[in-house]
């Protein structure tokens, strides 16, 4: 099969024929329909998260079963599917107490079996479980939730990461309260979830922060009431303004130290700040102690806090209802060969998402 490797940060992925095992045992070989190019993906290119090489990325995916493991009841050949990175094991404490995103022993292969991936010769390392810069995908059956063969797959992509990350941040980990006012740092595609899922929480004021004009257009069309510009002026003092104090729930939605800082700053006293974007390895964050009196709280937020099979289900009702707006956060579709172009207008500010079709 074709798969983008990846061979280590700062380096453009290539192209290349790859070999992959057969499903054993819990496993799942799904054949890739589309796959999107997310933010999390591009801090292991630009070297801010290890990962070892070489290695296929890819990790918000949807397609359609070709073949199962001999332990697989849940799904067959032929279903469609959503993948998800929060694969868990189903017996831990986390599992067994609901925190399936939680899961700190996902299950993997033996050292002792075959690997999943091969090229020329030798073991390809499982991004996330997943690997969906691919044409296939071998996961474990915890890695995935079927869906209706109606749902368009290249939305659907969507939902396996950065709108369950966005949305479940909102409805999940913070669980905002209707009427309440809330910021969202970052208006790309988890960022625009997280203003979605604001929106659909009942939300009163929700105020969009980034440093491009074209993205806060489309957090405006999405459901943001406000739009600040970080790069033309102080957002704190902005969001504290139009809030009249602050707000009851900031978002931060792109890995940034300083956005994760304002995040915090922005709140009023008793409010609640999540930090959503992935903050680069090492670096720390600083807050003024005595905000602390206040009640002031700030939390993290893995995969929107996320119980996927039955989550994924209820954000495609939301879609067909016309509240969860997924047509729209779709920039460009591309090939697989596209990957670095995704990549490029990404960090260019260029695109919302871009979603890779097999």
């Amino acid at each position: 099969m074709k798969a983008a490797m990846f061979h280590g940060p700062h380096q453009p992925l290539t192209i290349e024929e790859v070999d992959i095992d057969k499903p054993m045992g819990r496993e799942v070989l799904v054949r890739t329909v589309a796959s999107g190019v997310c933010h999390s993906d591009l801090h292991f290119v630009d070297g801010f998260y290890p990962f070892p090489t070489p290695a296929i990325l890819g990790h918000e995916a949807a397609g359609i079963v070709e073949e199962v493991g001999l332990q697989v009841g849940e799904f067959k050949p032929g279903d469609h599917v959503i993948a998800c990175l929060s694969v868990f094991c189903g017996h831990c404490d986390y599992c067994l107490t609901g925190k399936t995103h939680l899961c700190q022993t996902r299950p993997v292969r033996a050292k002792t079996d075959p690997p999943k991936l091969s090229w020329k010769g030798q073991a390809v390392n499982q991004f996330a479980n997943l690997s969906a810069y691919a044409e296939k995908m071998l996961v474990h059956e915890n890695a995935l939730v079927k869906i209706d063969d109606t749902m368009p797959l290249d939305r659907a992509a969507l939902i396996g990461c950065g709108v369950t990350t966005g949305v479940g941040a909102v409805l999940n980990t913070a669980r905002i309260e209707a009427g309440s006012t809330v910021a969202v740092f970052g208006a790309g595609g988890v960022g625009l979830a997280a203003i979605q899922g604001a929106r659909i929480a009942g939300a009163r004021t929700i105020i969009a922060v980034d440093t491009v004009e074209s993205k806060l257009a489309k957090a405006r069309e999405l459901g943001a009431t406000h739009g600040v510009n970080a790069s033309s002026g102080d957002p704190v003092k902005a969001i504290r303004d139009l809030t009249n104090g602050g707000a009851d729930y900031s978002f931060e939605c792109i890995g940034l130290k300083i956005a994760a800082e304002q995040c915090f700053d922005c709140i009023r006293p008793g409010g609640t700040a999540t930090v959503v974007g992935m903050i680069p390895v090492g670096q720390k964050i600083e807050l003024d102690g005595p905000m602390f009196l206040r009640e002031k709280k700030i939390q993290g937020c893995s995969m929107g806090s996320n119980r996927f099979k039955v989550d994924m289900p209820r954000y495609i009702d939301l879609y067909r209802q016309g509240r969860l707006k997924l047509d729209e956060m779709i920039t460009r579709r591309g090939k697989l060969e596209d990957v670095n172009e995704a990549f490029r207008a990404m960090k260019a500010g260029e695109v919302a998402r871009t979603v890779l079709m097999f």
